[in-house]
């Protein structure tokens, strides 16, 4: 039974054996069917994607990469006609059935492909999130404010001009705001669907230094059609194709060694 206690607190289970496993492991995948309606989106899934590494979905368009992406912070839920099935655990807990999605979307946060600022200041697209979670003492969210910002390695960019609008900034200005914005809240894992494909090369490279600079205190995980940015920043790499998940292993191994024919051919160019 789903909990509505806005305030429960992911906790990894009581036995010693599962703590050992979860230690390292933060989602942990098991035979994972996802439906809209009678199309089935993804079928049986089962990966476990480790703690403070970056993790890469590749494949061609329409495989499940994004739609699985959503399954980790439940953005499926919104929608109609959405069924999941087999288990998705954070950090051994069943998010489908044990965690409040709201709650689970401030432990999982989410930055999508186009950046989406608030047509607020600066300061209140990073101050949102917090003052949802009841922080209100303005030295408190100035606090947050700076160390987000910083953690999004744009402080020195935007720190005097945080109550401007945040829809004066550039694409990539705009979609590190938005890495702050989902840092703002703590969140254990950031999720990113094509976060860099709107942005130019500078840009890019900029969300790419970010995101291995983060994994130091979060766990990444990216959804990229950019095989090279997979190959340059991501520990691991899973390849999806038509709703199955293909392969997944060390990066170095899916892109110069794969064991799978399909995925030999999709990183050697000859499909997708």
């Amino acid at each position: 039974m789903m909990t509505n206690n806005n305030s429960m607190a992911v906790q990894a289970p009581a036995s010693a054996a599962s703590l050992s496993v979860y230690s390292n492991i933060i989602f942990d995948c098991k035979g994972l069917d996802l439906y809209y309606g009678a199309f089935q989106a993804l079928k049986k899934i089962s990966m476990r994607i480790e703690r403070n590494q970056i993790t890469a979905l590749i494949g061609p368009s329409g495989c499940g990469k994004s739609t699985f992406l959503r399954t980790l912070n439940r953005m499926n839920d919104l929608v109609p006609g959405c069924r999941v099935e087999g288990q998705v655990l954070l950090s051994g807990v069943d998010i489908y059935k044990e965690i409040d999605p709201i709650v689970l979307r401030r432990h999982v946060g989410m930055v999508f492909q186009q950046p989406n600022p608030f047509p607020k200041s600066i300061y209140d697209n990073v101050a949102y999130g917090p003052r949802l979670k009841g922080i209100t003492r303005k030295s408190d969210l100035d606090e947050i404010v700076e160390r987000s910002l910083r953690q999004a390695a744009i402080w020195d960019e935007l720190k005097d001009r945080l109550h401007k609008s945040a829809l004066g900034l550039s694409g990539g200005q705009q979609q590190r705001l938005c890495i702050a914005r989902a840092l703002a809240v703590e969140p254990e894992v950031l999720l990113m669907d094509e976060a860099t494909s709107a942005l130019d090369p500078i840009s890019t490279a900029h969300i790419e230094e970010l995101a291995v600079k983060l994994k130091e205190d979060y766990t990444v995980v990216m959804v990229t059609h950019n095989m090279q940015q997979a190959q340059r920043i991501a520990d691991k790499t899973a390849f999806f194709y038509l709703g199955e998940m293909v392969e997944y292993g060390d990066t170095k191994q899916i892109f110069e060694n794969p064991k799978e024919e399909r995925t030999i051919r999709y990183v050697s160019g000859n499909f997708g």
